[in-house]
């Protein structure tokens, strides 16, 4: 799974290098006329969307993703890396906010979709590891210069860009697993902090950290066993939600329908009354690997989270990924068994074409959309 992970991260990070360079090209060549699908009455208490990330490094391909997405979606979030290089080279957090994230913030607010947003303050793929760009200049966030410069850049992502959830820290119980501690503890301090600076500034929605489900159920770092997330409660206590990762197809779950119905409820329900967002996750359409998987299965993934989203309350699901990844393109074979278990998680493949998940999630998206309580 580590090796998995860690051989993922080339792409990934090309994604999101490519997706922040998108981001004034975008909001110049995508419409304005999409609408949602109406659909039955039985409600949904969750919001749904994607993650911006690009199928390949083709930038009309990609803004045709992200044009496309819109239209099977009421809600996007923003998976952010501080820009590291950037900070430490003393370029003011607002103005990195205001080239790198307002455009495409204000882009999904134009065409009426709900924003959340995560920073990410690790590695985002290797967790036992900090930020590359950090440690490719001997730095870490164990410093306390570097921890001042993500309070100021949270700061301003949460002053400048409305959203309705923002998260400081993402799967934290992952790190506390495989990171070493001194690394973890610098998570919970500096983004304590930066809540307590965000709050100061009068920022009132919810702010979060996310955990990685799986790993609370003992799957990945553990013997099987519910370990849950209390520690991430106690050790993060400002957070007045909750963030979900989840991938069971890479936690030994054969089918969709081997997972416990309570598999989010616990988290759910451990979180003590906060509210609980899937805030990335998905279902490879693929088999490689111990992965046995297919397009059907996928579907039949949307259909079974959706049930379990339901039972848990969440207020909302973000899927990582809209489109797949064209791994050649990103000078990846696609046959890798390290990467490919991972480049199938889209609801549409790498051309854009739909695949049996897209018309799942669509009509989970067709269900009206109550707020949680009413």
């Amino acid at each position: 799974m580590q090796e998995s992970r860690r051989a993922y991260a080339g792409p990934m990070r090309a994604a999101r290098t490519l997706a922040a360079s998108l981001l004034v090209t975008a909001v110049g060549a995508c419409g304005t006329d999409a609408s949602a699908p109406h659909g039955p009455p039985a409600a949904r208490t969750f919001r749904m969307g994607f993650s911006d990330f690009p199928p390949s490094p083709d930038t009309a391909l990609a803004v045709r993703a992200l044009d496309m997405q819109r239209a099977h979606a009421d809600a996007a979030i923003m998976h952010l890396e501080p820009p590291w290089t950037a900070l430490l080279a003393g370029t003011s957090p607002d103005s990195l906010v205001a080239s790198m994230v307002v455009p495409l913030a204000t882009l999904y607010r134009s065409w009426g979709l709900v924003v959340a947003i995560e920073l990410d303050v690790t590695d985002p793929i290797d967790r036992t590891q900090e930020a590359p760009a950090l440690t490719a200049v001997g730095r870490s966030i164990t410093d306390t210069a570097v921890q001042h410069l993500y309070r100021a850049y949270a700061r301003s992502v949460a002053v400048n860009v409305p959203a309705a959830w923002y998260g400081l820290a993402s799967e934290t119980n992952l790190i506390r697993a495989q990171a070493p501690a001194g690394v973890y503890a610098a998570v919970a301090q500096m983004t304590t902090a930066a809540a307590a600076d965000i709050r100061s500034a009068g920022v009132t929605a919810p702010l979060y950290v996310s955990v990685q489900v799986d790993v609370a159920w003992g799957h990945l770092t553990g013997s099987g066993a519910y370990v849950g997330i209390a520690q991430d409660l106690h050790d993060f206590a400002f957070a007045t939600a909750i963030g979900m990762s989840s991938y069971p197809y890479l936690a030994g779950y054969a089918d969709p329908t081997a997972l416990p119905a309570d598999y989010y409820a616990r988290i759910a329900q451990q979180a003590s009354g906060i509210p609980v967002l899937m805030t990335e996750g998905g279902w490879t359409s693929a088999s490689i690997g111990r992965v046995v998987s297919s397009t059907a299965e996928q579907a039949r993934w949307i259909a079974r989270a959706a049930s379990l989203l339901d039972s848990a309350h969440a207020v909302a699901w973000f899927q990582l990924d809209f489109t797949d990844l064209d791994l050649a393109a990103f000078g990846y074979s696609s046959t890798d068994p390290s990467v490919a278990p991972f480049a199938a998680i889209g609801l549409v493949d790498s051309a854009l074409v739909a695949k049996p998940a897209l018309a799942a999630w669509d009509s989970v998206l067709a269900r009206p959309w109550r707020a949680t309580g009413d």
